[in-house]
């Protein structure tokens, strides 16, 4: 099964092995998103059997969406996902430290052929996506398979991420381009012209 979902090859999802294998995993998520918030520390020990793997000090609010409930997503610490993140994990998703998900993200690892033929046979392929340290998803952002975004960087809401983008920058748009990078003005201003006042960095 592992090696139809992560060869990056076409492959056929109907496989009676794949639908197990997913069934399992749905039905966990569905009693994550069933836990009520203040039983955290069930919520924590669900996620860490949910995920490939998940660091410490991590928040996903819920509804949680994933194709595999997170079987196939690597997660580093301090995370946090706003309502509604869907995952389509039919392969690795690897989100480093630090990153900040806004409400609506999408990560999405399957494509389907643009072949009329094969796609009416539901044939599907995965590439993984990552999601490097520090980096900040705006609301509604849509990030396609195949794709890495460097670290710190920015994604403005609604986005649509097609191709890979750098490292400390703010990316905007459809498709999501480099506005411009991440600079020392930044460490100044934290919303248009308002000073970041006091000791806040240190």
């Amino acid at each position: 099964m592992n090696n139809k979902l992560h060869s990056g090859k076409i492959y056929d999802p109907a496989d009676e092995d794949i639908f197990i294998e997913q069934m399992r995993c749905l039905e966990k998520m569905e009693e994550y998103n069933a836990t009520p918030l203040r039983e955290s520390d069930k919520r924590n020990a669900l996620l860490k059997e949910m995920f490939a793997e998940i660091g410490e000090n991590c928040c996903i609010l819920s509804p949680f969406h994933a194709n595999f409930g997170g079987k196939h997503v690597h997660i580093g610490n301090n995370v946090f996902a706003n309502f509604n993140l869907t995952l389509v994990d039919d392969t690795h998703i690897y989100i480093g430290d630090c990153v900040m998900l806004a409400p609506n993200v999408t990560i999405a690892t399957a494509g389907h052929p643009i072949s009329p033929s094969l796609r009416e046979k539901g044939y599907q392929y995965n590439k993984p996506v990552r999601i490097e340290r520090n980096c900040w998803l705006g609301a509604g952002v849509i990030v396609l398979p195949g794709v890495t975004i460097g670290e710190n960087t920015v994604v403005g809401a609604g986005s649509i991420v097609t191709k890979d983008l750098p490292a400390n920058v703010i990316a905007v748009g459809n498709p999501a381009r480099v506005l411009r990078p991440i600079s020392q003005q930044d460490e100044l201003y934290y919303y248009k012209d308002e000073k970041i006042e006091g000791n806040i960095l240190l």
